[in-house]
């Protein structure tokens, strides 16, 4: 058979199975014959008659076209469906987390740390999954209070399995043998490098015992043995590490902290009044300490009573991790031509020498004139620190100035208080201010009005 055999013939087939679908689907009887024209013998061809025979089929709808009614009818076919809301997996607990929930009361110090991690040691003999562990153990020390406990780092240290990662040849000595294991020991030291904890003999065995002496732990620890003894004493105003709790403990720490004069005074004005207290009165007295050194109240005594002076703030001063706000008593810059240049003796100044004769030889290139950036403030007469830092509470501060400074009675007094931030009102508790004045009574008020509201 030729090609064109095939071809003719293929042809025949696919015209009588199109008739028996399209029968089937108008569902009249099919019984006849579809027969493609006869091709002459004389074409050289061979006359093949396409003829298909189709049998007698009852008249019955496909089963793939079937639809019901009420699909048809309804119109909510047609709109799709909105997608469904993804659901968050639950949140899986860490691994080795339970260890740290299985204190009988719940208590969570030192001995109920101490005891997850020697947990650990015992289920696990083999100490699989140690560094996860100790990841987790190290997210978990603040909560316990452990943090800055030495003792509480070598019991982690332990953990890690004895003589298995000490490097044996030159090569992992050169490369880093266990990297994972590395990190995690240096992530150790480094918490207790930010707690400022100074590492000791028995830190330096563990490590030696663990992943041996050319290891990075091991430089990671040489290094802070070298900083850490040059730096622990290098602040010349050191902060205690337990702050107290106190407010106004707190605030006399961050005032002193603040003010170079050793012969400052400080005044506690106001003590913060008890929640428990019986005077409806005035139930809320936030605490107000100042401090003034003897310079800025014969300062403050020869201002000039026509100028006014500002309380400015609050300014934010961070004790290691706490934070306060202090305000500032303070004036404008006095005019050039109303300066008073005081002069110093030669014999008492100590800047500038009494006789400098030097002859340097400069060239086109040298810079005379040199960018110094000096910028001129006003004098600055108090300080104080406040448990609240509305105009009424800083009002009280100035009334109790005034009994030391009889010449702030006569000197106007503005206000200038900033918008309370967020973290104030997180720190404090504290409301949030007062929406101000509308515009209308705003234009009416003039200057020397304002002036004299902020008058105490």
């Amino acid at each position: 058979m030729s090609w064109a055999q095939a071809i003719l013939l293929a042809r025949g087939l696919s015209r009588g199975w199109g008739g028996i679908c399209g029968t089937a689907l108008t569902g009249a009887p099919f019984s006849q014959e579809r027969a493609s024209p006869a091709v002459p013998w004389g074409t050289g061809r061979c006359q093949i008659p396409a003829v298909v025979l189709c049998p007698q089929l009852p008249p019955q709808s496909p089963r793939a076209l079937h639809c019901s009614s009420a699909t048809h009818n309804s119109d909510s076919s047609l709109v799709p469906r909105p997608p469904e809301p993804l659901r968050k997996p639950a949140k899986a607990l860490a691994p080795h987390e339970e260890l740290f929930m299985q204190a009988p009361d719940g208590a969570r110090d030192k001995a109920s740390f101490v005891r997850a991690v020697q947990n650990f040691g015992q289920h696990n003999v083999h100490k699989r999954g140690h560094v996860d562990f100790i990841y987790l153990a190290l997210r978990k020390m603040r909560e316990y209070g452990v943090e800055r406990d030495l003792a509480v780092y070598h019991l982690l240290l332990d953990v890690f399995p004895k003589e298995v990662f000490r490097p044996r040849s030159v090569f992992q000595k050169i490369f880093i043998h266990y990297p994972r294991q590395q990190e995690c020991g240096i992530a150790v030291l480094e918490q207790m490098e930010n707690y400022g904890l100074m590492p000791n003999k028995e830190t330096e065995f563990l490590l030696i015992q663990i992943f041996g002496r050319k290891s990075y732990p091991m430089l990671k620890f040489v290094r802070m043995q070298l900083w850490f003894s040059r730096f622990k004493n290098i602040n010349p105003f050191p902060v205690p590490r337990d702050l107290p709790q106190d407010p106004v403990d707190l605030a006399r720490l961050g005032l002193r902290h603040m003010e170079p004069d050793l012969s400052a005074r400080v005044t506690v004005y106001q003590m913060p009044s008890s929640k428990d207290s019986i005077d409806t009165a005035d139930p809320t007295e936030p605490h107000i300490v100042g401090i003034q050194s003897p310079d800025q109240q014969a300062a403050l005594a020869r201002h000039n009573p026509a100028r006014p002076i500002f309380v400015e703030g609050p300014f934010s001063l961070w004790l290691r991790n706490k934070c306060v706000y202090y305000h500032i008593l303070r004036a404008d810059l006095l005019p050039p031509e109303e300066r008073e240049v005081e002069e110093i003796p030669e014999e008492w100044n100590l800047y500038y020498p009494m006789q400098l004769d030097l002859d340097y030889g400069r060239s086109g290139w040298d810079d005379y004139q040199f960018d110094i950036n000096e910028v001129e403030e006003g004098p600055i007469f108090a300080m104080c620190m406040a448990g609240a830092h509305d105009q009424a509470t800083l009002a009280k501060w100035i009334q109790g100035l005034q009994e030391t400074n009889p010449a702030l009675a006569q000197i106007p007094v503005v206000f200038r208080l900033a918008a309370s931030t967020g973290e104030l009102l997180a720190s404090s508790g504290l409301e949030e201010p007062s929406p101000p004045p509308p515009e209308e009574q705003e234009e009416e008020e003039d200057d020397p009005q304002r002036q004299q509201r902020g008058q105490s």
